[in-house]
């Protein structure tokens, strides 16, 4: 397949930010108020990891290491979970895409993306956020040497992302408090699911 358009007809939204930029939260307040189906590209990968699989071994390995996983792995999953989806409203992807050859080919083979929304933070502050986390979560990439290099991976590569796809990016200072974050998100998913339902009533 071979698409530039949006070819589920609801809103896709990427998420973007460094990890501990509150993503999570963010994705859980707009699939509240809603109703989109929520897939996070790490959630995806970390299911596949507990399913005891021979790839989930093998991104069990990668993960540890904070480098990135293969391209065709997250594709192949994020496009299985959107099929699945039953009656979506719309999709809103968490930390992806991770590479800008990603984000082509995701809109190259499954669908185009309406807006990208960037969650931007300081390395101190994801630093800081990760290591409490990490007090809890018994995470295998949350460990410090391991933070260092999840920055320096994300940073290498989003720099890439926020240039190709500044004509639908949406960067938002995530230094402050979810509320007035989300204030902000509002602004910009307001009209799209506003466009989209004008769509379907046509």
């Amino acid at each position: 397949m071979d698409t530039e358009e949006n070819t589920f007809n609801v809103p896709i939204i990427w998420v973007l930010g460094g990890p501990g930029s509150g993503k999570g939260t963010q994705c859980d307040k707009i699939v509240a108020k809603y109703g989109f189906t929520h897939l996070s590209s790490g959630d995806l990968l970390r299911a596949e990891v507990a399913s005891g699989s021979p790839r989930g071994k093998d991104l069990s390995d990668t993960m540890a290491k904070g480098a990135l996983v293969p391209m065709e792995v997250v594709l192949d999953l994020l496009r299985e979970a959107m099929l699945k989806a039953e009656k979506p409203s719309g999709f809103l992807i968490d930390g992806y895409p991770r590479e800008k050859i990603q984000g082509i080919q995701f809109e190259s083979t499954i669908a185009a993306v309406d807006v990208v929304l960037f969650f931007d933070c300081s390395e101190d502050t994801l630093t800081s956020r990760l290591l409490g986390r990490a007090a809890s979560s018994g995470r295998v990439d949350d460990n410090e040497e391991t933070i260092k290099k999840r920055l320096i991976t994300f940073n290498t590569f989003n720099n890439e992302i926020v240039e190709h796809y500044e004509p639908k990016l949406k960067k938002i200072n995530a230094e402050r408090h979810p509320d007035d974050i989300f204030a902000e998100v509002i602004q910009y998913l307001d009209p799209l699911v506003q466009k989209a339902a004008a769509a379907v009533a046509q």
